[in-house]
């Protein structure tokens, strides 16, 4: 349908790797299934996911990724567009022991930032891939996109990069005013996802749909006693049941925002944006779902289970797998691993702490919805990469909760502390632990 003469461009991304994070990918697994069969043409549908879930050596069944409990297997057909570690070995001279051939080793990583911001606008030289798949959309056409993936304040994490709230914004701004689109609908699955998008312009017809406000948590859904791990996120179960339940030829995204709204307690759901694009009808965006598919939900029903924080998710699978393990000396490892996450969380908010006892008054209370509308997104994204990079990289799995805890450098950023003082703090700080260390 789209727009008049125009396409219905997808994108859907999942941000993080390894088998703890199932869910995401998952998540856009099933996505990619409802808009397939919606009938949006594949070649309208840019994939990232860095697939490495299927054939994980922790599945119990190759192949097959589930969504929901005893639900069907959602990654047959997937796009591959944008992937994990690609290797790629290559022969060249060397020219000290001419003419022996010397091997090279690349490692490629699709799933980034950049090649989503690059895709996202069209901008196919800007992608670090090989013949990469973009959203070559113009004018007349609507896009919408879904990210499923770990967040913080004003952030939306990659396996290996951070896609910051100014990033996208910007990115956003820049398509309206190159009219590479007429309507857009973003939908993000994330902690603290209602700060990406607070300081979302109301006049370039974007509408967006957080399943968080700025301060809180997401949830997980559904832990799988065979699988040991969560298999799905409450926002995305319950927005793309709807989907699938109604003839969306009749319903809007006001409708659907209403319906969240109703079944969503611990976190709640956000729209931003432009509230004239929710007046649409859903089927512009992604057809409308087959009667039989309707049907079929319909009869399924949907009961979510096991609903957990998702900064709590790692030590619920833990816990779950001491519980279940019989093996004495795996359990005794685990048991191990799971304290050692203890302590990490504790080494975290310790430094957190002592950071803003440097800023009396700045850490706690305020309305943070009200705080990230109004924040230099630029100077906090300078402070949260600081961080990341003197005192706990969240890109690796170790430090991932620490992504979280940048609430207290949003709350300072929002509130007109210099991002130069911020980041002198955090060095002193980071400097006088390693020294307590030693």
């Amino acid at each position: 349908m789209g727009g008049a003469n125009g396409k219905q461009w997808v994108m859907l991304v999942a941000g993080s790797n390894t088998w703890d994070n199932y869910r995401h990918q998952a998540d856009v697994c099933h996505a990619y299934q409802i808009v397939h069969q919606n009938g949006i043409p594949d070649e309208q549908i840019v994939v990232m996911m860095y697939d490495d879930i299927a054939y994980n050596k922790k599945n119990p069944y190759p192949g097959n990724i589930i969504n929901k409990p005893n639900g069907p297997n959602v990654y047959p057909g997937v796009l591959k567009d944008y992937t994990g570690e690609v290797m790629f070995f290559c022969q060249t001279r060397n020219r000290y022991f001419h003419p022996y051939l010397s091997t090279i080793l690349t490692v490629l990583q699709d799933v980034t930032p950049g090649n989503f911001l690059a895709a996202l606008k069209g901008d196919s030289s800007a992608v670090k891939k090989t013949n990469p798949k973009v959203i070559a959309s113009g004018g007349y056409d609507t896009i919408f996109i879904y990210l499923s993936d770990h967040g913080g304040p004003s952030t939306f994490s990659f396996p290996n990069g951070t896609l910051y709230a100014h990033d996208l914004i910007e990115t956003i701004k820049e398509m309206a005013r190159n009219n590479k689109f007429s309507k857009m609908v973003i939908y993000m699955e994330s902690c603290f996802s209602g700060s990406m998008l607070a300081t979302l312009p109301d006049n370039v017809h974007v509408y967006a749909v957080t399943a968080a406000r700025a301060d809180e948590s997401s949830y997980a859904c559904f832990l799988d006693p065979v699988r040991k791990t969560f298999l799905s996120d409450k926002f995305s179960a319950l927005w793309m049941h709807y989907i699938q339940v109604n003839d969306l030829n009749k319903k809007t995204f006001r409708d659907q925002f209403s319906y969240l709204q109703e079944k969503m307690r611990r976190s709640h759901s956000c729209r931003f944006g432009d509230m004239t694009v929710g007046e649409h009808l859903m089927s512009v965006f992604v057809n409308n779902t087959p009667q039989r598919v309707q049907d079929e939900t319909r009869a399924e029903g949907l009961a979510l289970t096991h609903l957990t924080s998702n900064h709590e998710v790692p030590f619920k699978i833990l816990e779950h797998r001491i519980k279940t393990e019989t093996d004495e000396d795996k359990r005794q490892h685990l048991i191990r691993k799971h304290a050692a996450l203890h302590q990490t969380k504790a080494r975290i908010e310790g430094t957190v702490k002592a950071i803003s006892q440097h800023f009396p008054g700045f850490e706690h209370g305020g309305d943070l919805d009200e705080d990230y509308s109004q924040m230099d997104l630029h100077a906090f994204k300078t402070v949260a990469e600081h961080f990341r990079t003197t005192c706990f990289d969240w890109h690796e799995e170790e430090f991932q909760m620490a992504l979280s805890h940048t609430h207290v450098f949003a709350r300072l950023c929002a509130r007109g502390a210099e991002a130069e003082r911020i980041i002198k703090v955090i060095t002193a700080v980071s400097r006088k632990k390693r020294l307590l260390q030693y």
